[in-house]
């Protein structure tokens, strides 16, 4: 058991740096509430305020996706509010459990195992970035809300139209409340400007605006397809892919660079997005560096407009780092369906969201005519670890996958 550390004079949390939606969310009269929002949009804070705001005494869980997103996000904001305040009486780190002066009872936990979560009898639980959770969560939670005042609430960056946008639009008693990262002005100046200059519209339009948007009608992908690993194998191989841009600027395509690794358990994980607007040698570099930073066994790089350039790119930041070139011969539909498969088989896993090569993923359709550089990067780095080409040009799933 830890102490909390002393506190100064108790002070109320104050209203005057909250926002408007979040206001909203806190004074909102349904039995259950869903905050949804921009990258920014004070979501987390939102929700952890709600915590505080509870009747003393009672017992509640705050659940986030993974361990570390609780950890790093979610207790990390609400313990920061809750001393702050000089509201913690106690803090039980192997617990997870903080206890409040006023008796309220706070549980921790991660949801990447919805049947650990049965058995504690609550009176309220809070749910952050919920749409990255499986929906039985909700549903085994609300069975433990056995005791007063019987409420639930989650807070979440959209993704597509999952099962929190349907069931949140869809019952009477619960209600949906919005906000846009504009609407945050405790943001840093120019934060949203930055991500505009990076996002395609309709990634603005899911990531700042904070829109549920439907799947894309023809594209491979959907984000139902799209699984976060809860915890992540030994890898038996791991490479970066580097899509390469033929030019480069501010207006130039980006570079895609992606790392992947087939697990021992046969699956493949999705382990980073390195992806830039660099010079040849700014973006060789970071492959470089991601290739050491991840102990890769080797880059593969598509050299249909770059040639021999982009290995003496590459070769020119380390000489000896193993390389293999690939060609695009097949058509981008022949070479990403097979990966795109793989996804719906739930073969392929994504060690964290990774927003901008996942809008790629589930707006681009073979009749788009444009070459999304992630999706490329990614379909190679895939293709490498877990799919063959034979003579015959046959697409063949390695044996491991089948383990």
């Amino acid at each position: 058991m830890t102490a909390a550390p002393r506190q100064s004079k108790p002070r109320k949390l104050a209203h005057s740096t909250s926002t408007p939606a979040q206001r909203r969310f806190w004074h909102s009269g349904a039995l259950h509430r869903l905050f949804v929002g921009g990258v920014g949009a004070g979501k987390t804070r939102a929700g952890c305020v709600e915590v505080l705001r509870q009747p003393a005494g009672s017992v509640g869980m705050v659940l986030a996706p993974t361990y570390p997103m609780l950890r790093d996000a979610t207790l990390r904001t609400f313990l920061d509010l809750a001393q702050r305040g000089n509201l913690v009486k106690q803090w039980h780190k192997a617990e997870m459990t903080v206890e409040l002066i006023d008796g309220k009872l706070v549980m921790f936990r991660s949801a990447d195992n919805p049947d650990r979560l049965r058995g504690p009898n609550l009176g309220w639980f809070y749910l952050d970035e919920a749409a990255m959770m499986p929906a039985d969560v909700w549903t085994i939670m609300l069975g433990r809300l056995r005791l007063e005042p019987g409420r639930a609430w989650a807070t979440t960056t959209p993704r597509g139209m999952n099962w929190l946008a349907k069931l949140f639009s869809s019952h009477p008693e619960y209600a949906i409340i919005r906000s846009s990262t504009r609407e945050n002005v405790y943001n840093k100046p120019g934060f949203v400007q930055s991500l505009e200059q990076t996002y395609s519209a309709r990634m603005i339009r899911q990531e700042i605006e904070g829109e549920f948007l439907d799947d894309v009608e023809g594209a491979l992908w959907s984000y139902a397809m799209i699984v976060y690993a809860t915890k992540l194998p030994e890898m038996a191989r791991v490479v970066v892919a580097i899509d390469p841009a033929t030019t480069s600027g501010e207006d130039s395509d980006e570079t895609g660079i992606i790392v992947a690794g087939l697990g021992v358990d046969g699956l493949g994980y999705v382990l980073a997005d390195r992806s830039c607007r660099l010079s040849p040698d700014g973006w060789a570099r970071r492959a470089v560096a991601a290739y050491h930073e991840f102990r890769a066994d080797r880059i593969v790089a598509e050299v249909n407009n770059g040639g021999d350039l982009v290995e003496q790119v590459i070769r020119t930041v380390e000489a000896r780092i193993p390389y293999t070139k690939v060609h695009a011969s097949r058509g981008k539909r022949t070479r990403a369906e097979p990966v795109a498969a793989l996804y719906e088989q739930g073969k392929v896993k994504h060690a964290s969201p990774f927003p901008e090569l996942e809008q790629q993923l589930t707006s681009w359709t073979p009749e788009s005519g444009d070459s999304p550089d992630r999706l490329d990067a990614l379909v190679w780095a895939l293709t490498t670890l877990m799919i063959t080409t034979e003579p015959s040009r046959k697409l063949v799933l390695h044996r491991s996958v089948y383990r």
